[in-house]
């Protein structure tokens, strides 16, 4: 039996079944706390950095570039810082206020013969004299009124300073809350002061540390107006040197520099709050010109102004401008030592001002005038 032999073929190869995908990987899961939605309160306004009036620098201040010598003595003219003389009861104020009293009543003894000696002329002229002499009594009372509340407002200051720096020494907020009421009350007449007087009143209670509270409202109150009060004394300073430096008399350049001094003491009282009256004023000059002569600091040498405007300089500008830049230094430690005790609060977290502050505006002034009348 034969077989038909098959003729070869080719037969396909069945493919092998696609592999299934791997399953992923499941992570763990991890369970998160919810944040609950926040607020944020947008500033009122951007409050840029206040450039500090009373650092020395290339607009207003001690020429950087200046040797140790010389910032030395820059810095050995500068005031001691001024303190009101103590109020004692003398043998000269008792008879002065005992002589006082027996001229009012001497006085007083003139008008009332003067008022019936016109009761005996006319009985209109009687009355006449009497309602002068009550409008007279009634205006000099408001005076004396005056002059006590001046003189009261000034020891209101120094009470203020000393309760402030208890404060500090003591940490007592209870402190230094009275003495955040009192600025507010010293500075309530002054409405380019409501501004900042809010703005203390509104961080008020956000601070607890009784010298953090003072150094605030120094900050606050205090930083501009140390900056018009360093305004008032350069400009003084500058007046005086330019007046005293074309005056021909040497009278002239001492009435002069009294006369802006005077004044100079007068609008730094009124620039704190302090507004004083005739009595308060002389007490106020008193205190400033006594502590300048006491401490020795009242005049200044010519070797001094040589060293602090340099040799070079010194040579160049004549003797009339020379005595100039020393009246107007003079000047400025006056203004020094009255914003120490006109200032309601000492200098704690800003700087005091120096006589470096002025030198330089006053060498450059007095420089230019030199170069000009060359």
């Amino acid at each position: 039996m034969t077989t038909k032999r098959r003729k070869p073929r080719s037969v396909p190869m069945a493919e092998d079944p696609p592999k299934p995908p791997p399953e992923p990987v499941k992570a763990r899961a991890v369970k998160t706390r919810p944040r609950p939605p926040s607020y944020v309160a947008e500033a009122d306004a951007i409050v840029e950095d206040q450039h500090d009036p009373f650092t020395p620098d290339a607009s207003g201040g001690s020429d950087p570039g200046a040797k140790d010598g010389d910032i030395a003595a820059i810095d050995a003219l500068t005031p001691d810082i001024a303190k009101p003389r103590r109020r004692r009861l003398s043998f000269g104020k008792i008879a002065a206020a005992a002589f006082g009293l027996l001229f009012s009543l001497i006085f007083a003894i003139w008008i009332d013969g003067l008022i019936q000696s016109y009761f005996a002329r006319a009985a209109w002229l009687g009355w006449t004299a009497t309602a002068l002499a009550a409008i007279g009594g009634l205006s000099l009372i408001i005076i004396v009124a005056r002059e006590i509340t001046s003189l009261l407002r000034l020891d209101s200051v120094q009470s203020i300073k000393a309760l402030a720096e208890t404060a500090v020494r003591q940490k007592n907020p209870a402190k230094a809350r009275m003495v955040l009421s009192r600025l507010k009350a010293l500075f309530s007449t002054r409405p380019e002061t409501a501004r900042d007087r809010a703005r203390l009143a509104e961080l008020d209670g956000e601070i607890i540390d009784g010298p953090h509270l003072v150094d605030l409202a120094e900050i606050t109150l205090l930083q501009p107006l140390d900056k018009e009060a360093r305004q008032l004394i350069l400009g003084a300073s500058k007046r005086v040197s330019v007046v005293t430096a074309l005056s021909p008399r040497a009278l002239v350049d001492i009435g002069y520099v009294l006369f802006e001094a005077v004044r100079l003491i007068r609008r730094l009282a009124l620039l704190y709050g302090t507004r004083p009256g005739a009595l308060g004023m002389v007490r106020l000059t008193r205190d400033v010109i006594g502590h300048l002569a006491v401490t020795g600091s009242i005049a200044i040498g010519d070797g001094v102004v040589q060293q602090l405007l340099g040799h070079g300089l010194a040579t160049k500008l004549s003797a009339r401008l020379g005595e100039g830049v020393i009246n107007g230094l003079m000047t400025a430690r006056i203004g020094i030592s009255a914003m120490d005790l006109c200032r309601p609060l000492p200098f704690r977290a800003t700087k005091r001002p120096g006589i470096g502050e002025f030198v330089g505006d006053l060498t450059r002034q007095a420089a230019g005038a030199g170069k000009a009348k060359s």
